[in-house]
């Protein structure tokens, strides 16, 4: 199993470009950026080229830091702000080489969202560059209160309604577990349509190993499911690792 590291979260002591060396000098081979839209391309490439990383994953669409939502696949009224924003994600995942981008439903709830989200992923699936997969991925309504995706039997429905095979879904532990209680269980239930792992603890998104009381993710049992199941991709740490990141990376020695 491949360890990846989500940047946006891990080494936040660190400026930015220097957050690539630092996760290539702890043994990762790959790493994420939920947003890299205000950095300019080149740099973030010319990061990854020198440390010997691939990007893998970035979020989608970008946000509008002018006040507007993290995320609007799911919202009727921004069907043609949504599309036209895909594009210039595409050009990023082209220029960076990305596998995946995650599409983030936003706010909603109800069937007009439901559809629009179906709607919007069918479109973007066939707009998407080859070789590049979409995810979808349930967050929990403690982190992300009235967020449309917010359960995993509701993403099988939409990923279901989608039927493409660049569509799929990202399965977080931490998410998972505080919406349904058991990270393990959902990993379970759902590993068939999992194509991307990213993992933090519960209740408060920490490093994997140091939950507390009921919401904390038994990694062991975790890890023994991703390679009884023979899963070949990603497990993206994403988590706040406390003041020294490099203090919270065990969890690899587990992989």
């Amino acid at each position: 199993m491949k360890p990846a590291a989500n940047l946006s979260l891990l080494w936040q002591e660190l400026p930015y470009l220097d957050r690539f060396e630092a996760a290539a000098r702890a043994g990762f081979a790959a790493v994420e950026v939920l947003f890299p839209y205000d950095i300019a391309v080149k740099e973030t490439k010319r990061a990854c080229l020198r440390h010997g990383l691939d990007l893998i994953l970035i979020n989608a669409p970008p946000p509008n830091y002018t006040g507007g939502p993290r995320g609007f696949a799911a919202v009727p009224e921004l069907v043609d702000r949504f599309r036209a924003d895909m594009v210039r994600v595409y050009r990023y995942a082209e220029a960076l080489n990305v596998k995946f981008v995650h599409v983030m439903a936003g706010d909603g709830s109800g069937a007009a969202a439901a559809d629009t989200f179906i709607s919007n992923l069918v479109w973007a699936s066939d707009a998407a560059p080859a070789g590049l997969t979409l995810t979808i991925e349930p967050l929990n309504p403690v982190a992300m209160p009235g967020y449309f995706l917010n359960d995993y039997q509701l993403a099988q429905d939409i990923l279901e309604a989608v039927n493409a095979a660049n569509v799929g879904l990202q399965y977080d532990s931490y998410h998972a577990q505080v919406i349904h209680g058991d990270a393990v269980k959902v990993f379970d239930q759902y590993q068939d349509l999992i194509c991307h792992v990213q993992i933090g603890d519960g209740p408060d998104r920490t490093a994997p190993g140091t939950g507390t009381g009921i919401a904390r993710i038994d990694f062991a049992a975790l890890f023994s499911r991703l390679k009884s199941c023979e899963y070949g991709g990603w497990i993206s740490g994403e988590y706040h690792p406390g003041p020294v990141t490099e203090n919270s990376l065990d969890w690899m020695k587990m992989l």
